[in-house]
């Protein structure tokens, strides 16, 4: 049966990624709602130090790089699969929140906070696995791009809706409780609409078994993949800046004075332009090869960086200036996040999924763990160190086009041997 003229822009996919993208913006509805507002409650309203919380929110960063690991086993053990590590990350998840709801000391935002990244660890490998299972040869990167449209738009929702019940009634701890029942929902959601997509193979089937510890050791063995993970980790870390480092740069380094407001609106421009074109880009680059689409990815990089270092160099024009900069850095965004985790499914074992996503994954937190303390330790210098250091970021992506000319080499030799 013909779908809908109206829907046929959509991809054709199987009907379990659609519910998953759903469940993820229920999901990332709630993560909204608390993301920017978690900060200003735990210092103003609690009374704990901006540094305690600083430490204890990066402190998600260290339990998430080990939920990444036992995301990866777990979502790879014919004992657990996709579906039961997804449940158990919607429940710590969901703990998380319930604790932070009722934190008022140090020691209870530090359990609140490594209860919570663990929870996420666990999740990205097992989602990113269900993904690839269901999907194969081009219509995986339109998949991909589906479901991070649904981690988009439910947290730019959460965010607008958060902002409304503080506004409204000034209470921050039930910020936290909805985050709790949003992750009860997606629970919900995965165990009624779900099923398990992980298919054990034979050892004589697969590159590594999966009740052993053979999986990573094939992972890590991977030389393709370590290429790749190289210089995934430097877009990781570029993706860092755009919300850890760019905006006190507009504040305090720019001639124009941006206030507050004019930054927050801004960021919704940028998160609009990568909502309305994650779609249409992913479904542009397809014909491309995975590390093609990423060379793409990594020019806009280039091109977005150049223009935030003019946006405070130049006198005249920084609205349009910056305007530009996030616009070009959102394209950036959306032709980066399909592709990245389209490469690894591609190149992952189907019984390794689990595992190389992991991998994948904890590109994301390295990237996030070195990011913001270097764009922070930049914006401490002179203002001349500072558009040296977005124009030597725009330099390196020169870096990682000549990693990924090398990674489309070695893959095509690969899928030819």
């Amino acid at each position: 049966m013909r779908r809908h003229r109206l829907l046929s822009w959509l991809p054709d996919l199987d009907r379990q990624v659609w519910i998953l993208a759903v469940g993820r913006l229920l999901s990332q509805t709630g993560t909204g709602f608390t993301l920017f507002y978690a900060p200003i409650f735990f210092v103003n309203q609690v009374g704990l130090s901006a540094t305690s919380v600083g430490i204890a929110l990066g402190s998600a960063q260290i339990s998430g790089m080990v939920g990444r690991l036992l995301g990866g086993s777990f979502s790879d053990s014919p004992d657990w699969g996709r579906r039961r590590t997804l449940l158990l990350s919607a429940l710590v998840s969901a703990s998380a929140s319930f604790v932070l709801a009722f934190t008022g000391n140090f020691a209870m935002l530090v359990a609140g906070n490594l209860l919570m990244g663990l929870g996420s660890g666990l999740y990205w490998p097992a989602t990113e696995a269900v993904v690839a299972d269901l999907t194969e040869g081009k219509t995986r990167n339109e998949a991909y791009a589906v479901t991070r449209l649904g981690d988009n738009i439910g947290l730019q929702l959460g965010i607008i809706m958060g902002g409304v019940v503080i506004s409204t009634t000034g209470s921050y701890r039930s910020l936290f409780i909805i985050d709790a029942l949003s992750f009860l929902v997606f629970f919900g959601v995965i165990y009624a609409a779900i099923a398990e997509t992980y298919k054990p193979q034979t050892t004589s089937q697969s590159e590594g078994s999966e009740n052993s510890p053979n999986g990573w050791r094939v992972a890590l063995g991977d030389r393709t993949l370590l290429i790749y993970i190289v210089v995934n980790i430097l877009f990781t870390f570029y993706m860092s800046q755009i919300h850890s480092t760019i905006p006190l740069y507009l504040k305090n380094f720019v001639p124009r004075d941006f206030s507050a407001g004019n930054i927050s609106a801004l960021f919704a421009g940028y998160t609009a332009i990568s909502i309305l074109l994650l779609l249409p880009v992913a479904r542009l680059l397809n014909p491309f090869s995975r590390p093609h689409a990423l060379i793409v990815s990594a020019i806009l990089w280039g091109m977005g960086f150049l223009v935030v270092a003019l946006t405070g160099m130049l006198k005249t024009g920084t609205l349009v200036w910056a305007i530009s900069g996030l616009g070009i850095l959102a394209i950036a965004t959306v032709s980066y996040t399909p592709a990245a985790a389209t490469l690894v499914a591609d190149l992952a074992p189907d019984s390794l999924r689990g595992i190389y996503l992991s991998l994948n994954a904890q590109c994301w937190a390295i990237g996030y763990l070195i990011g913001p303390p270097l764009g922070g330790w930049a914006l401490d210098q002179t203002p001349q160190i500072v558009y040296n250091f977005w124009l030597g970021l725009a330099a390196s992506v020169g870096v990682a086009i000549a990693i990924l000319q090398f990674l489309h080499r070695r893959i095509t030799r690969r899928q030819h041997s």
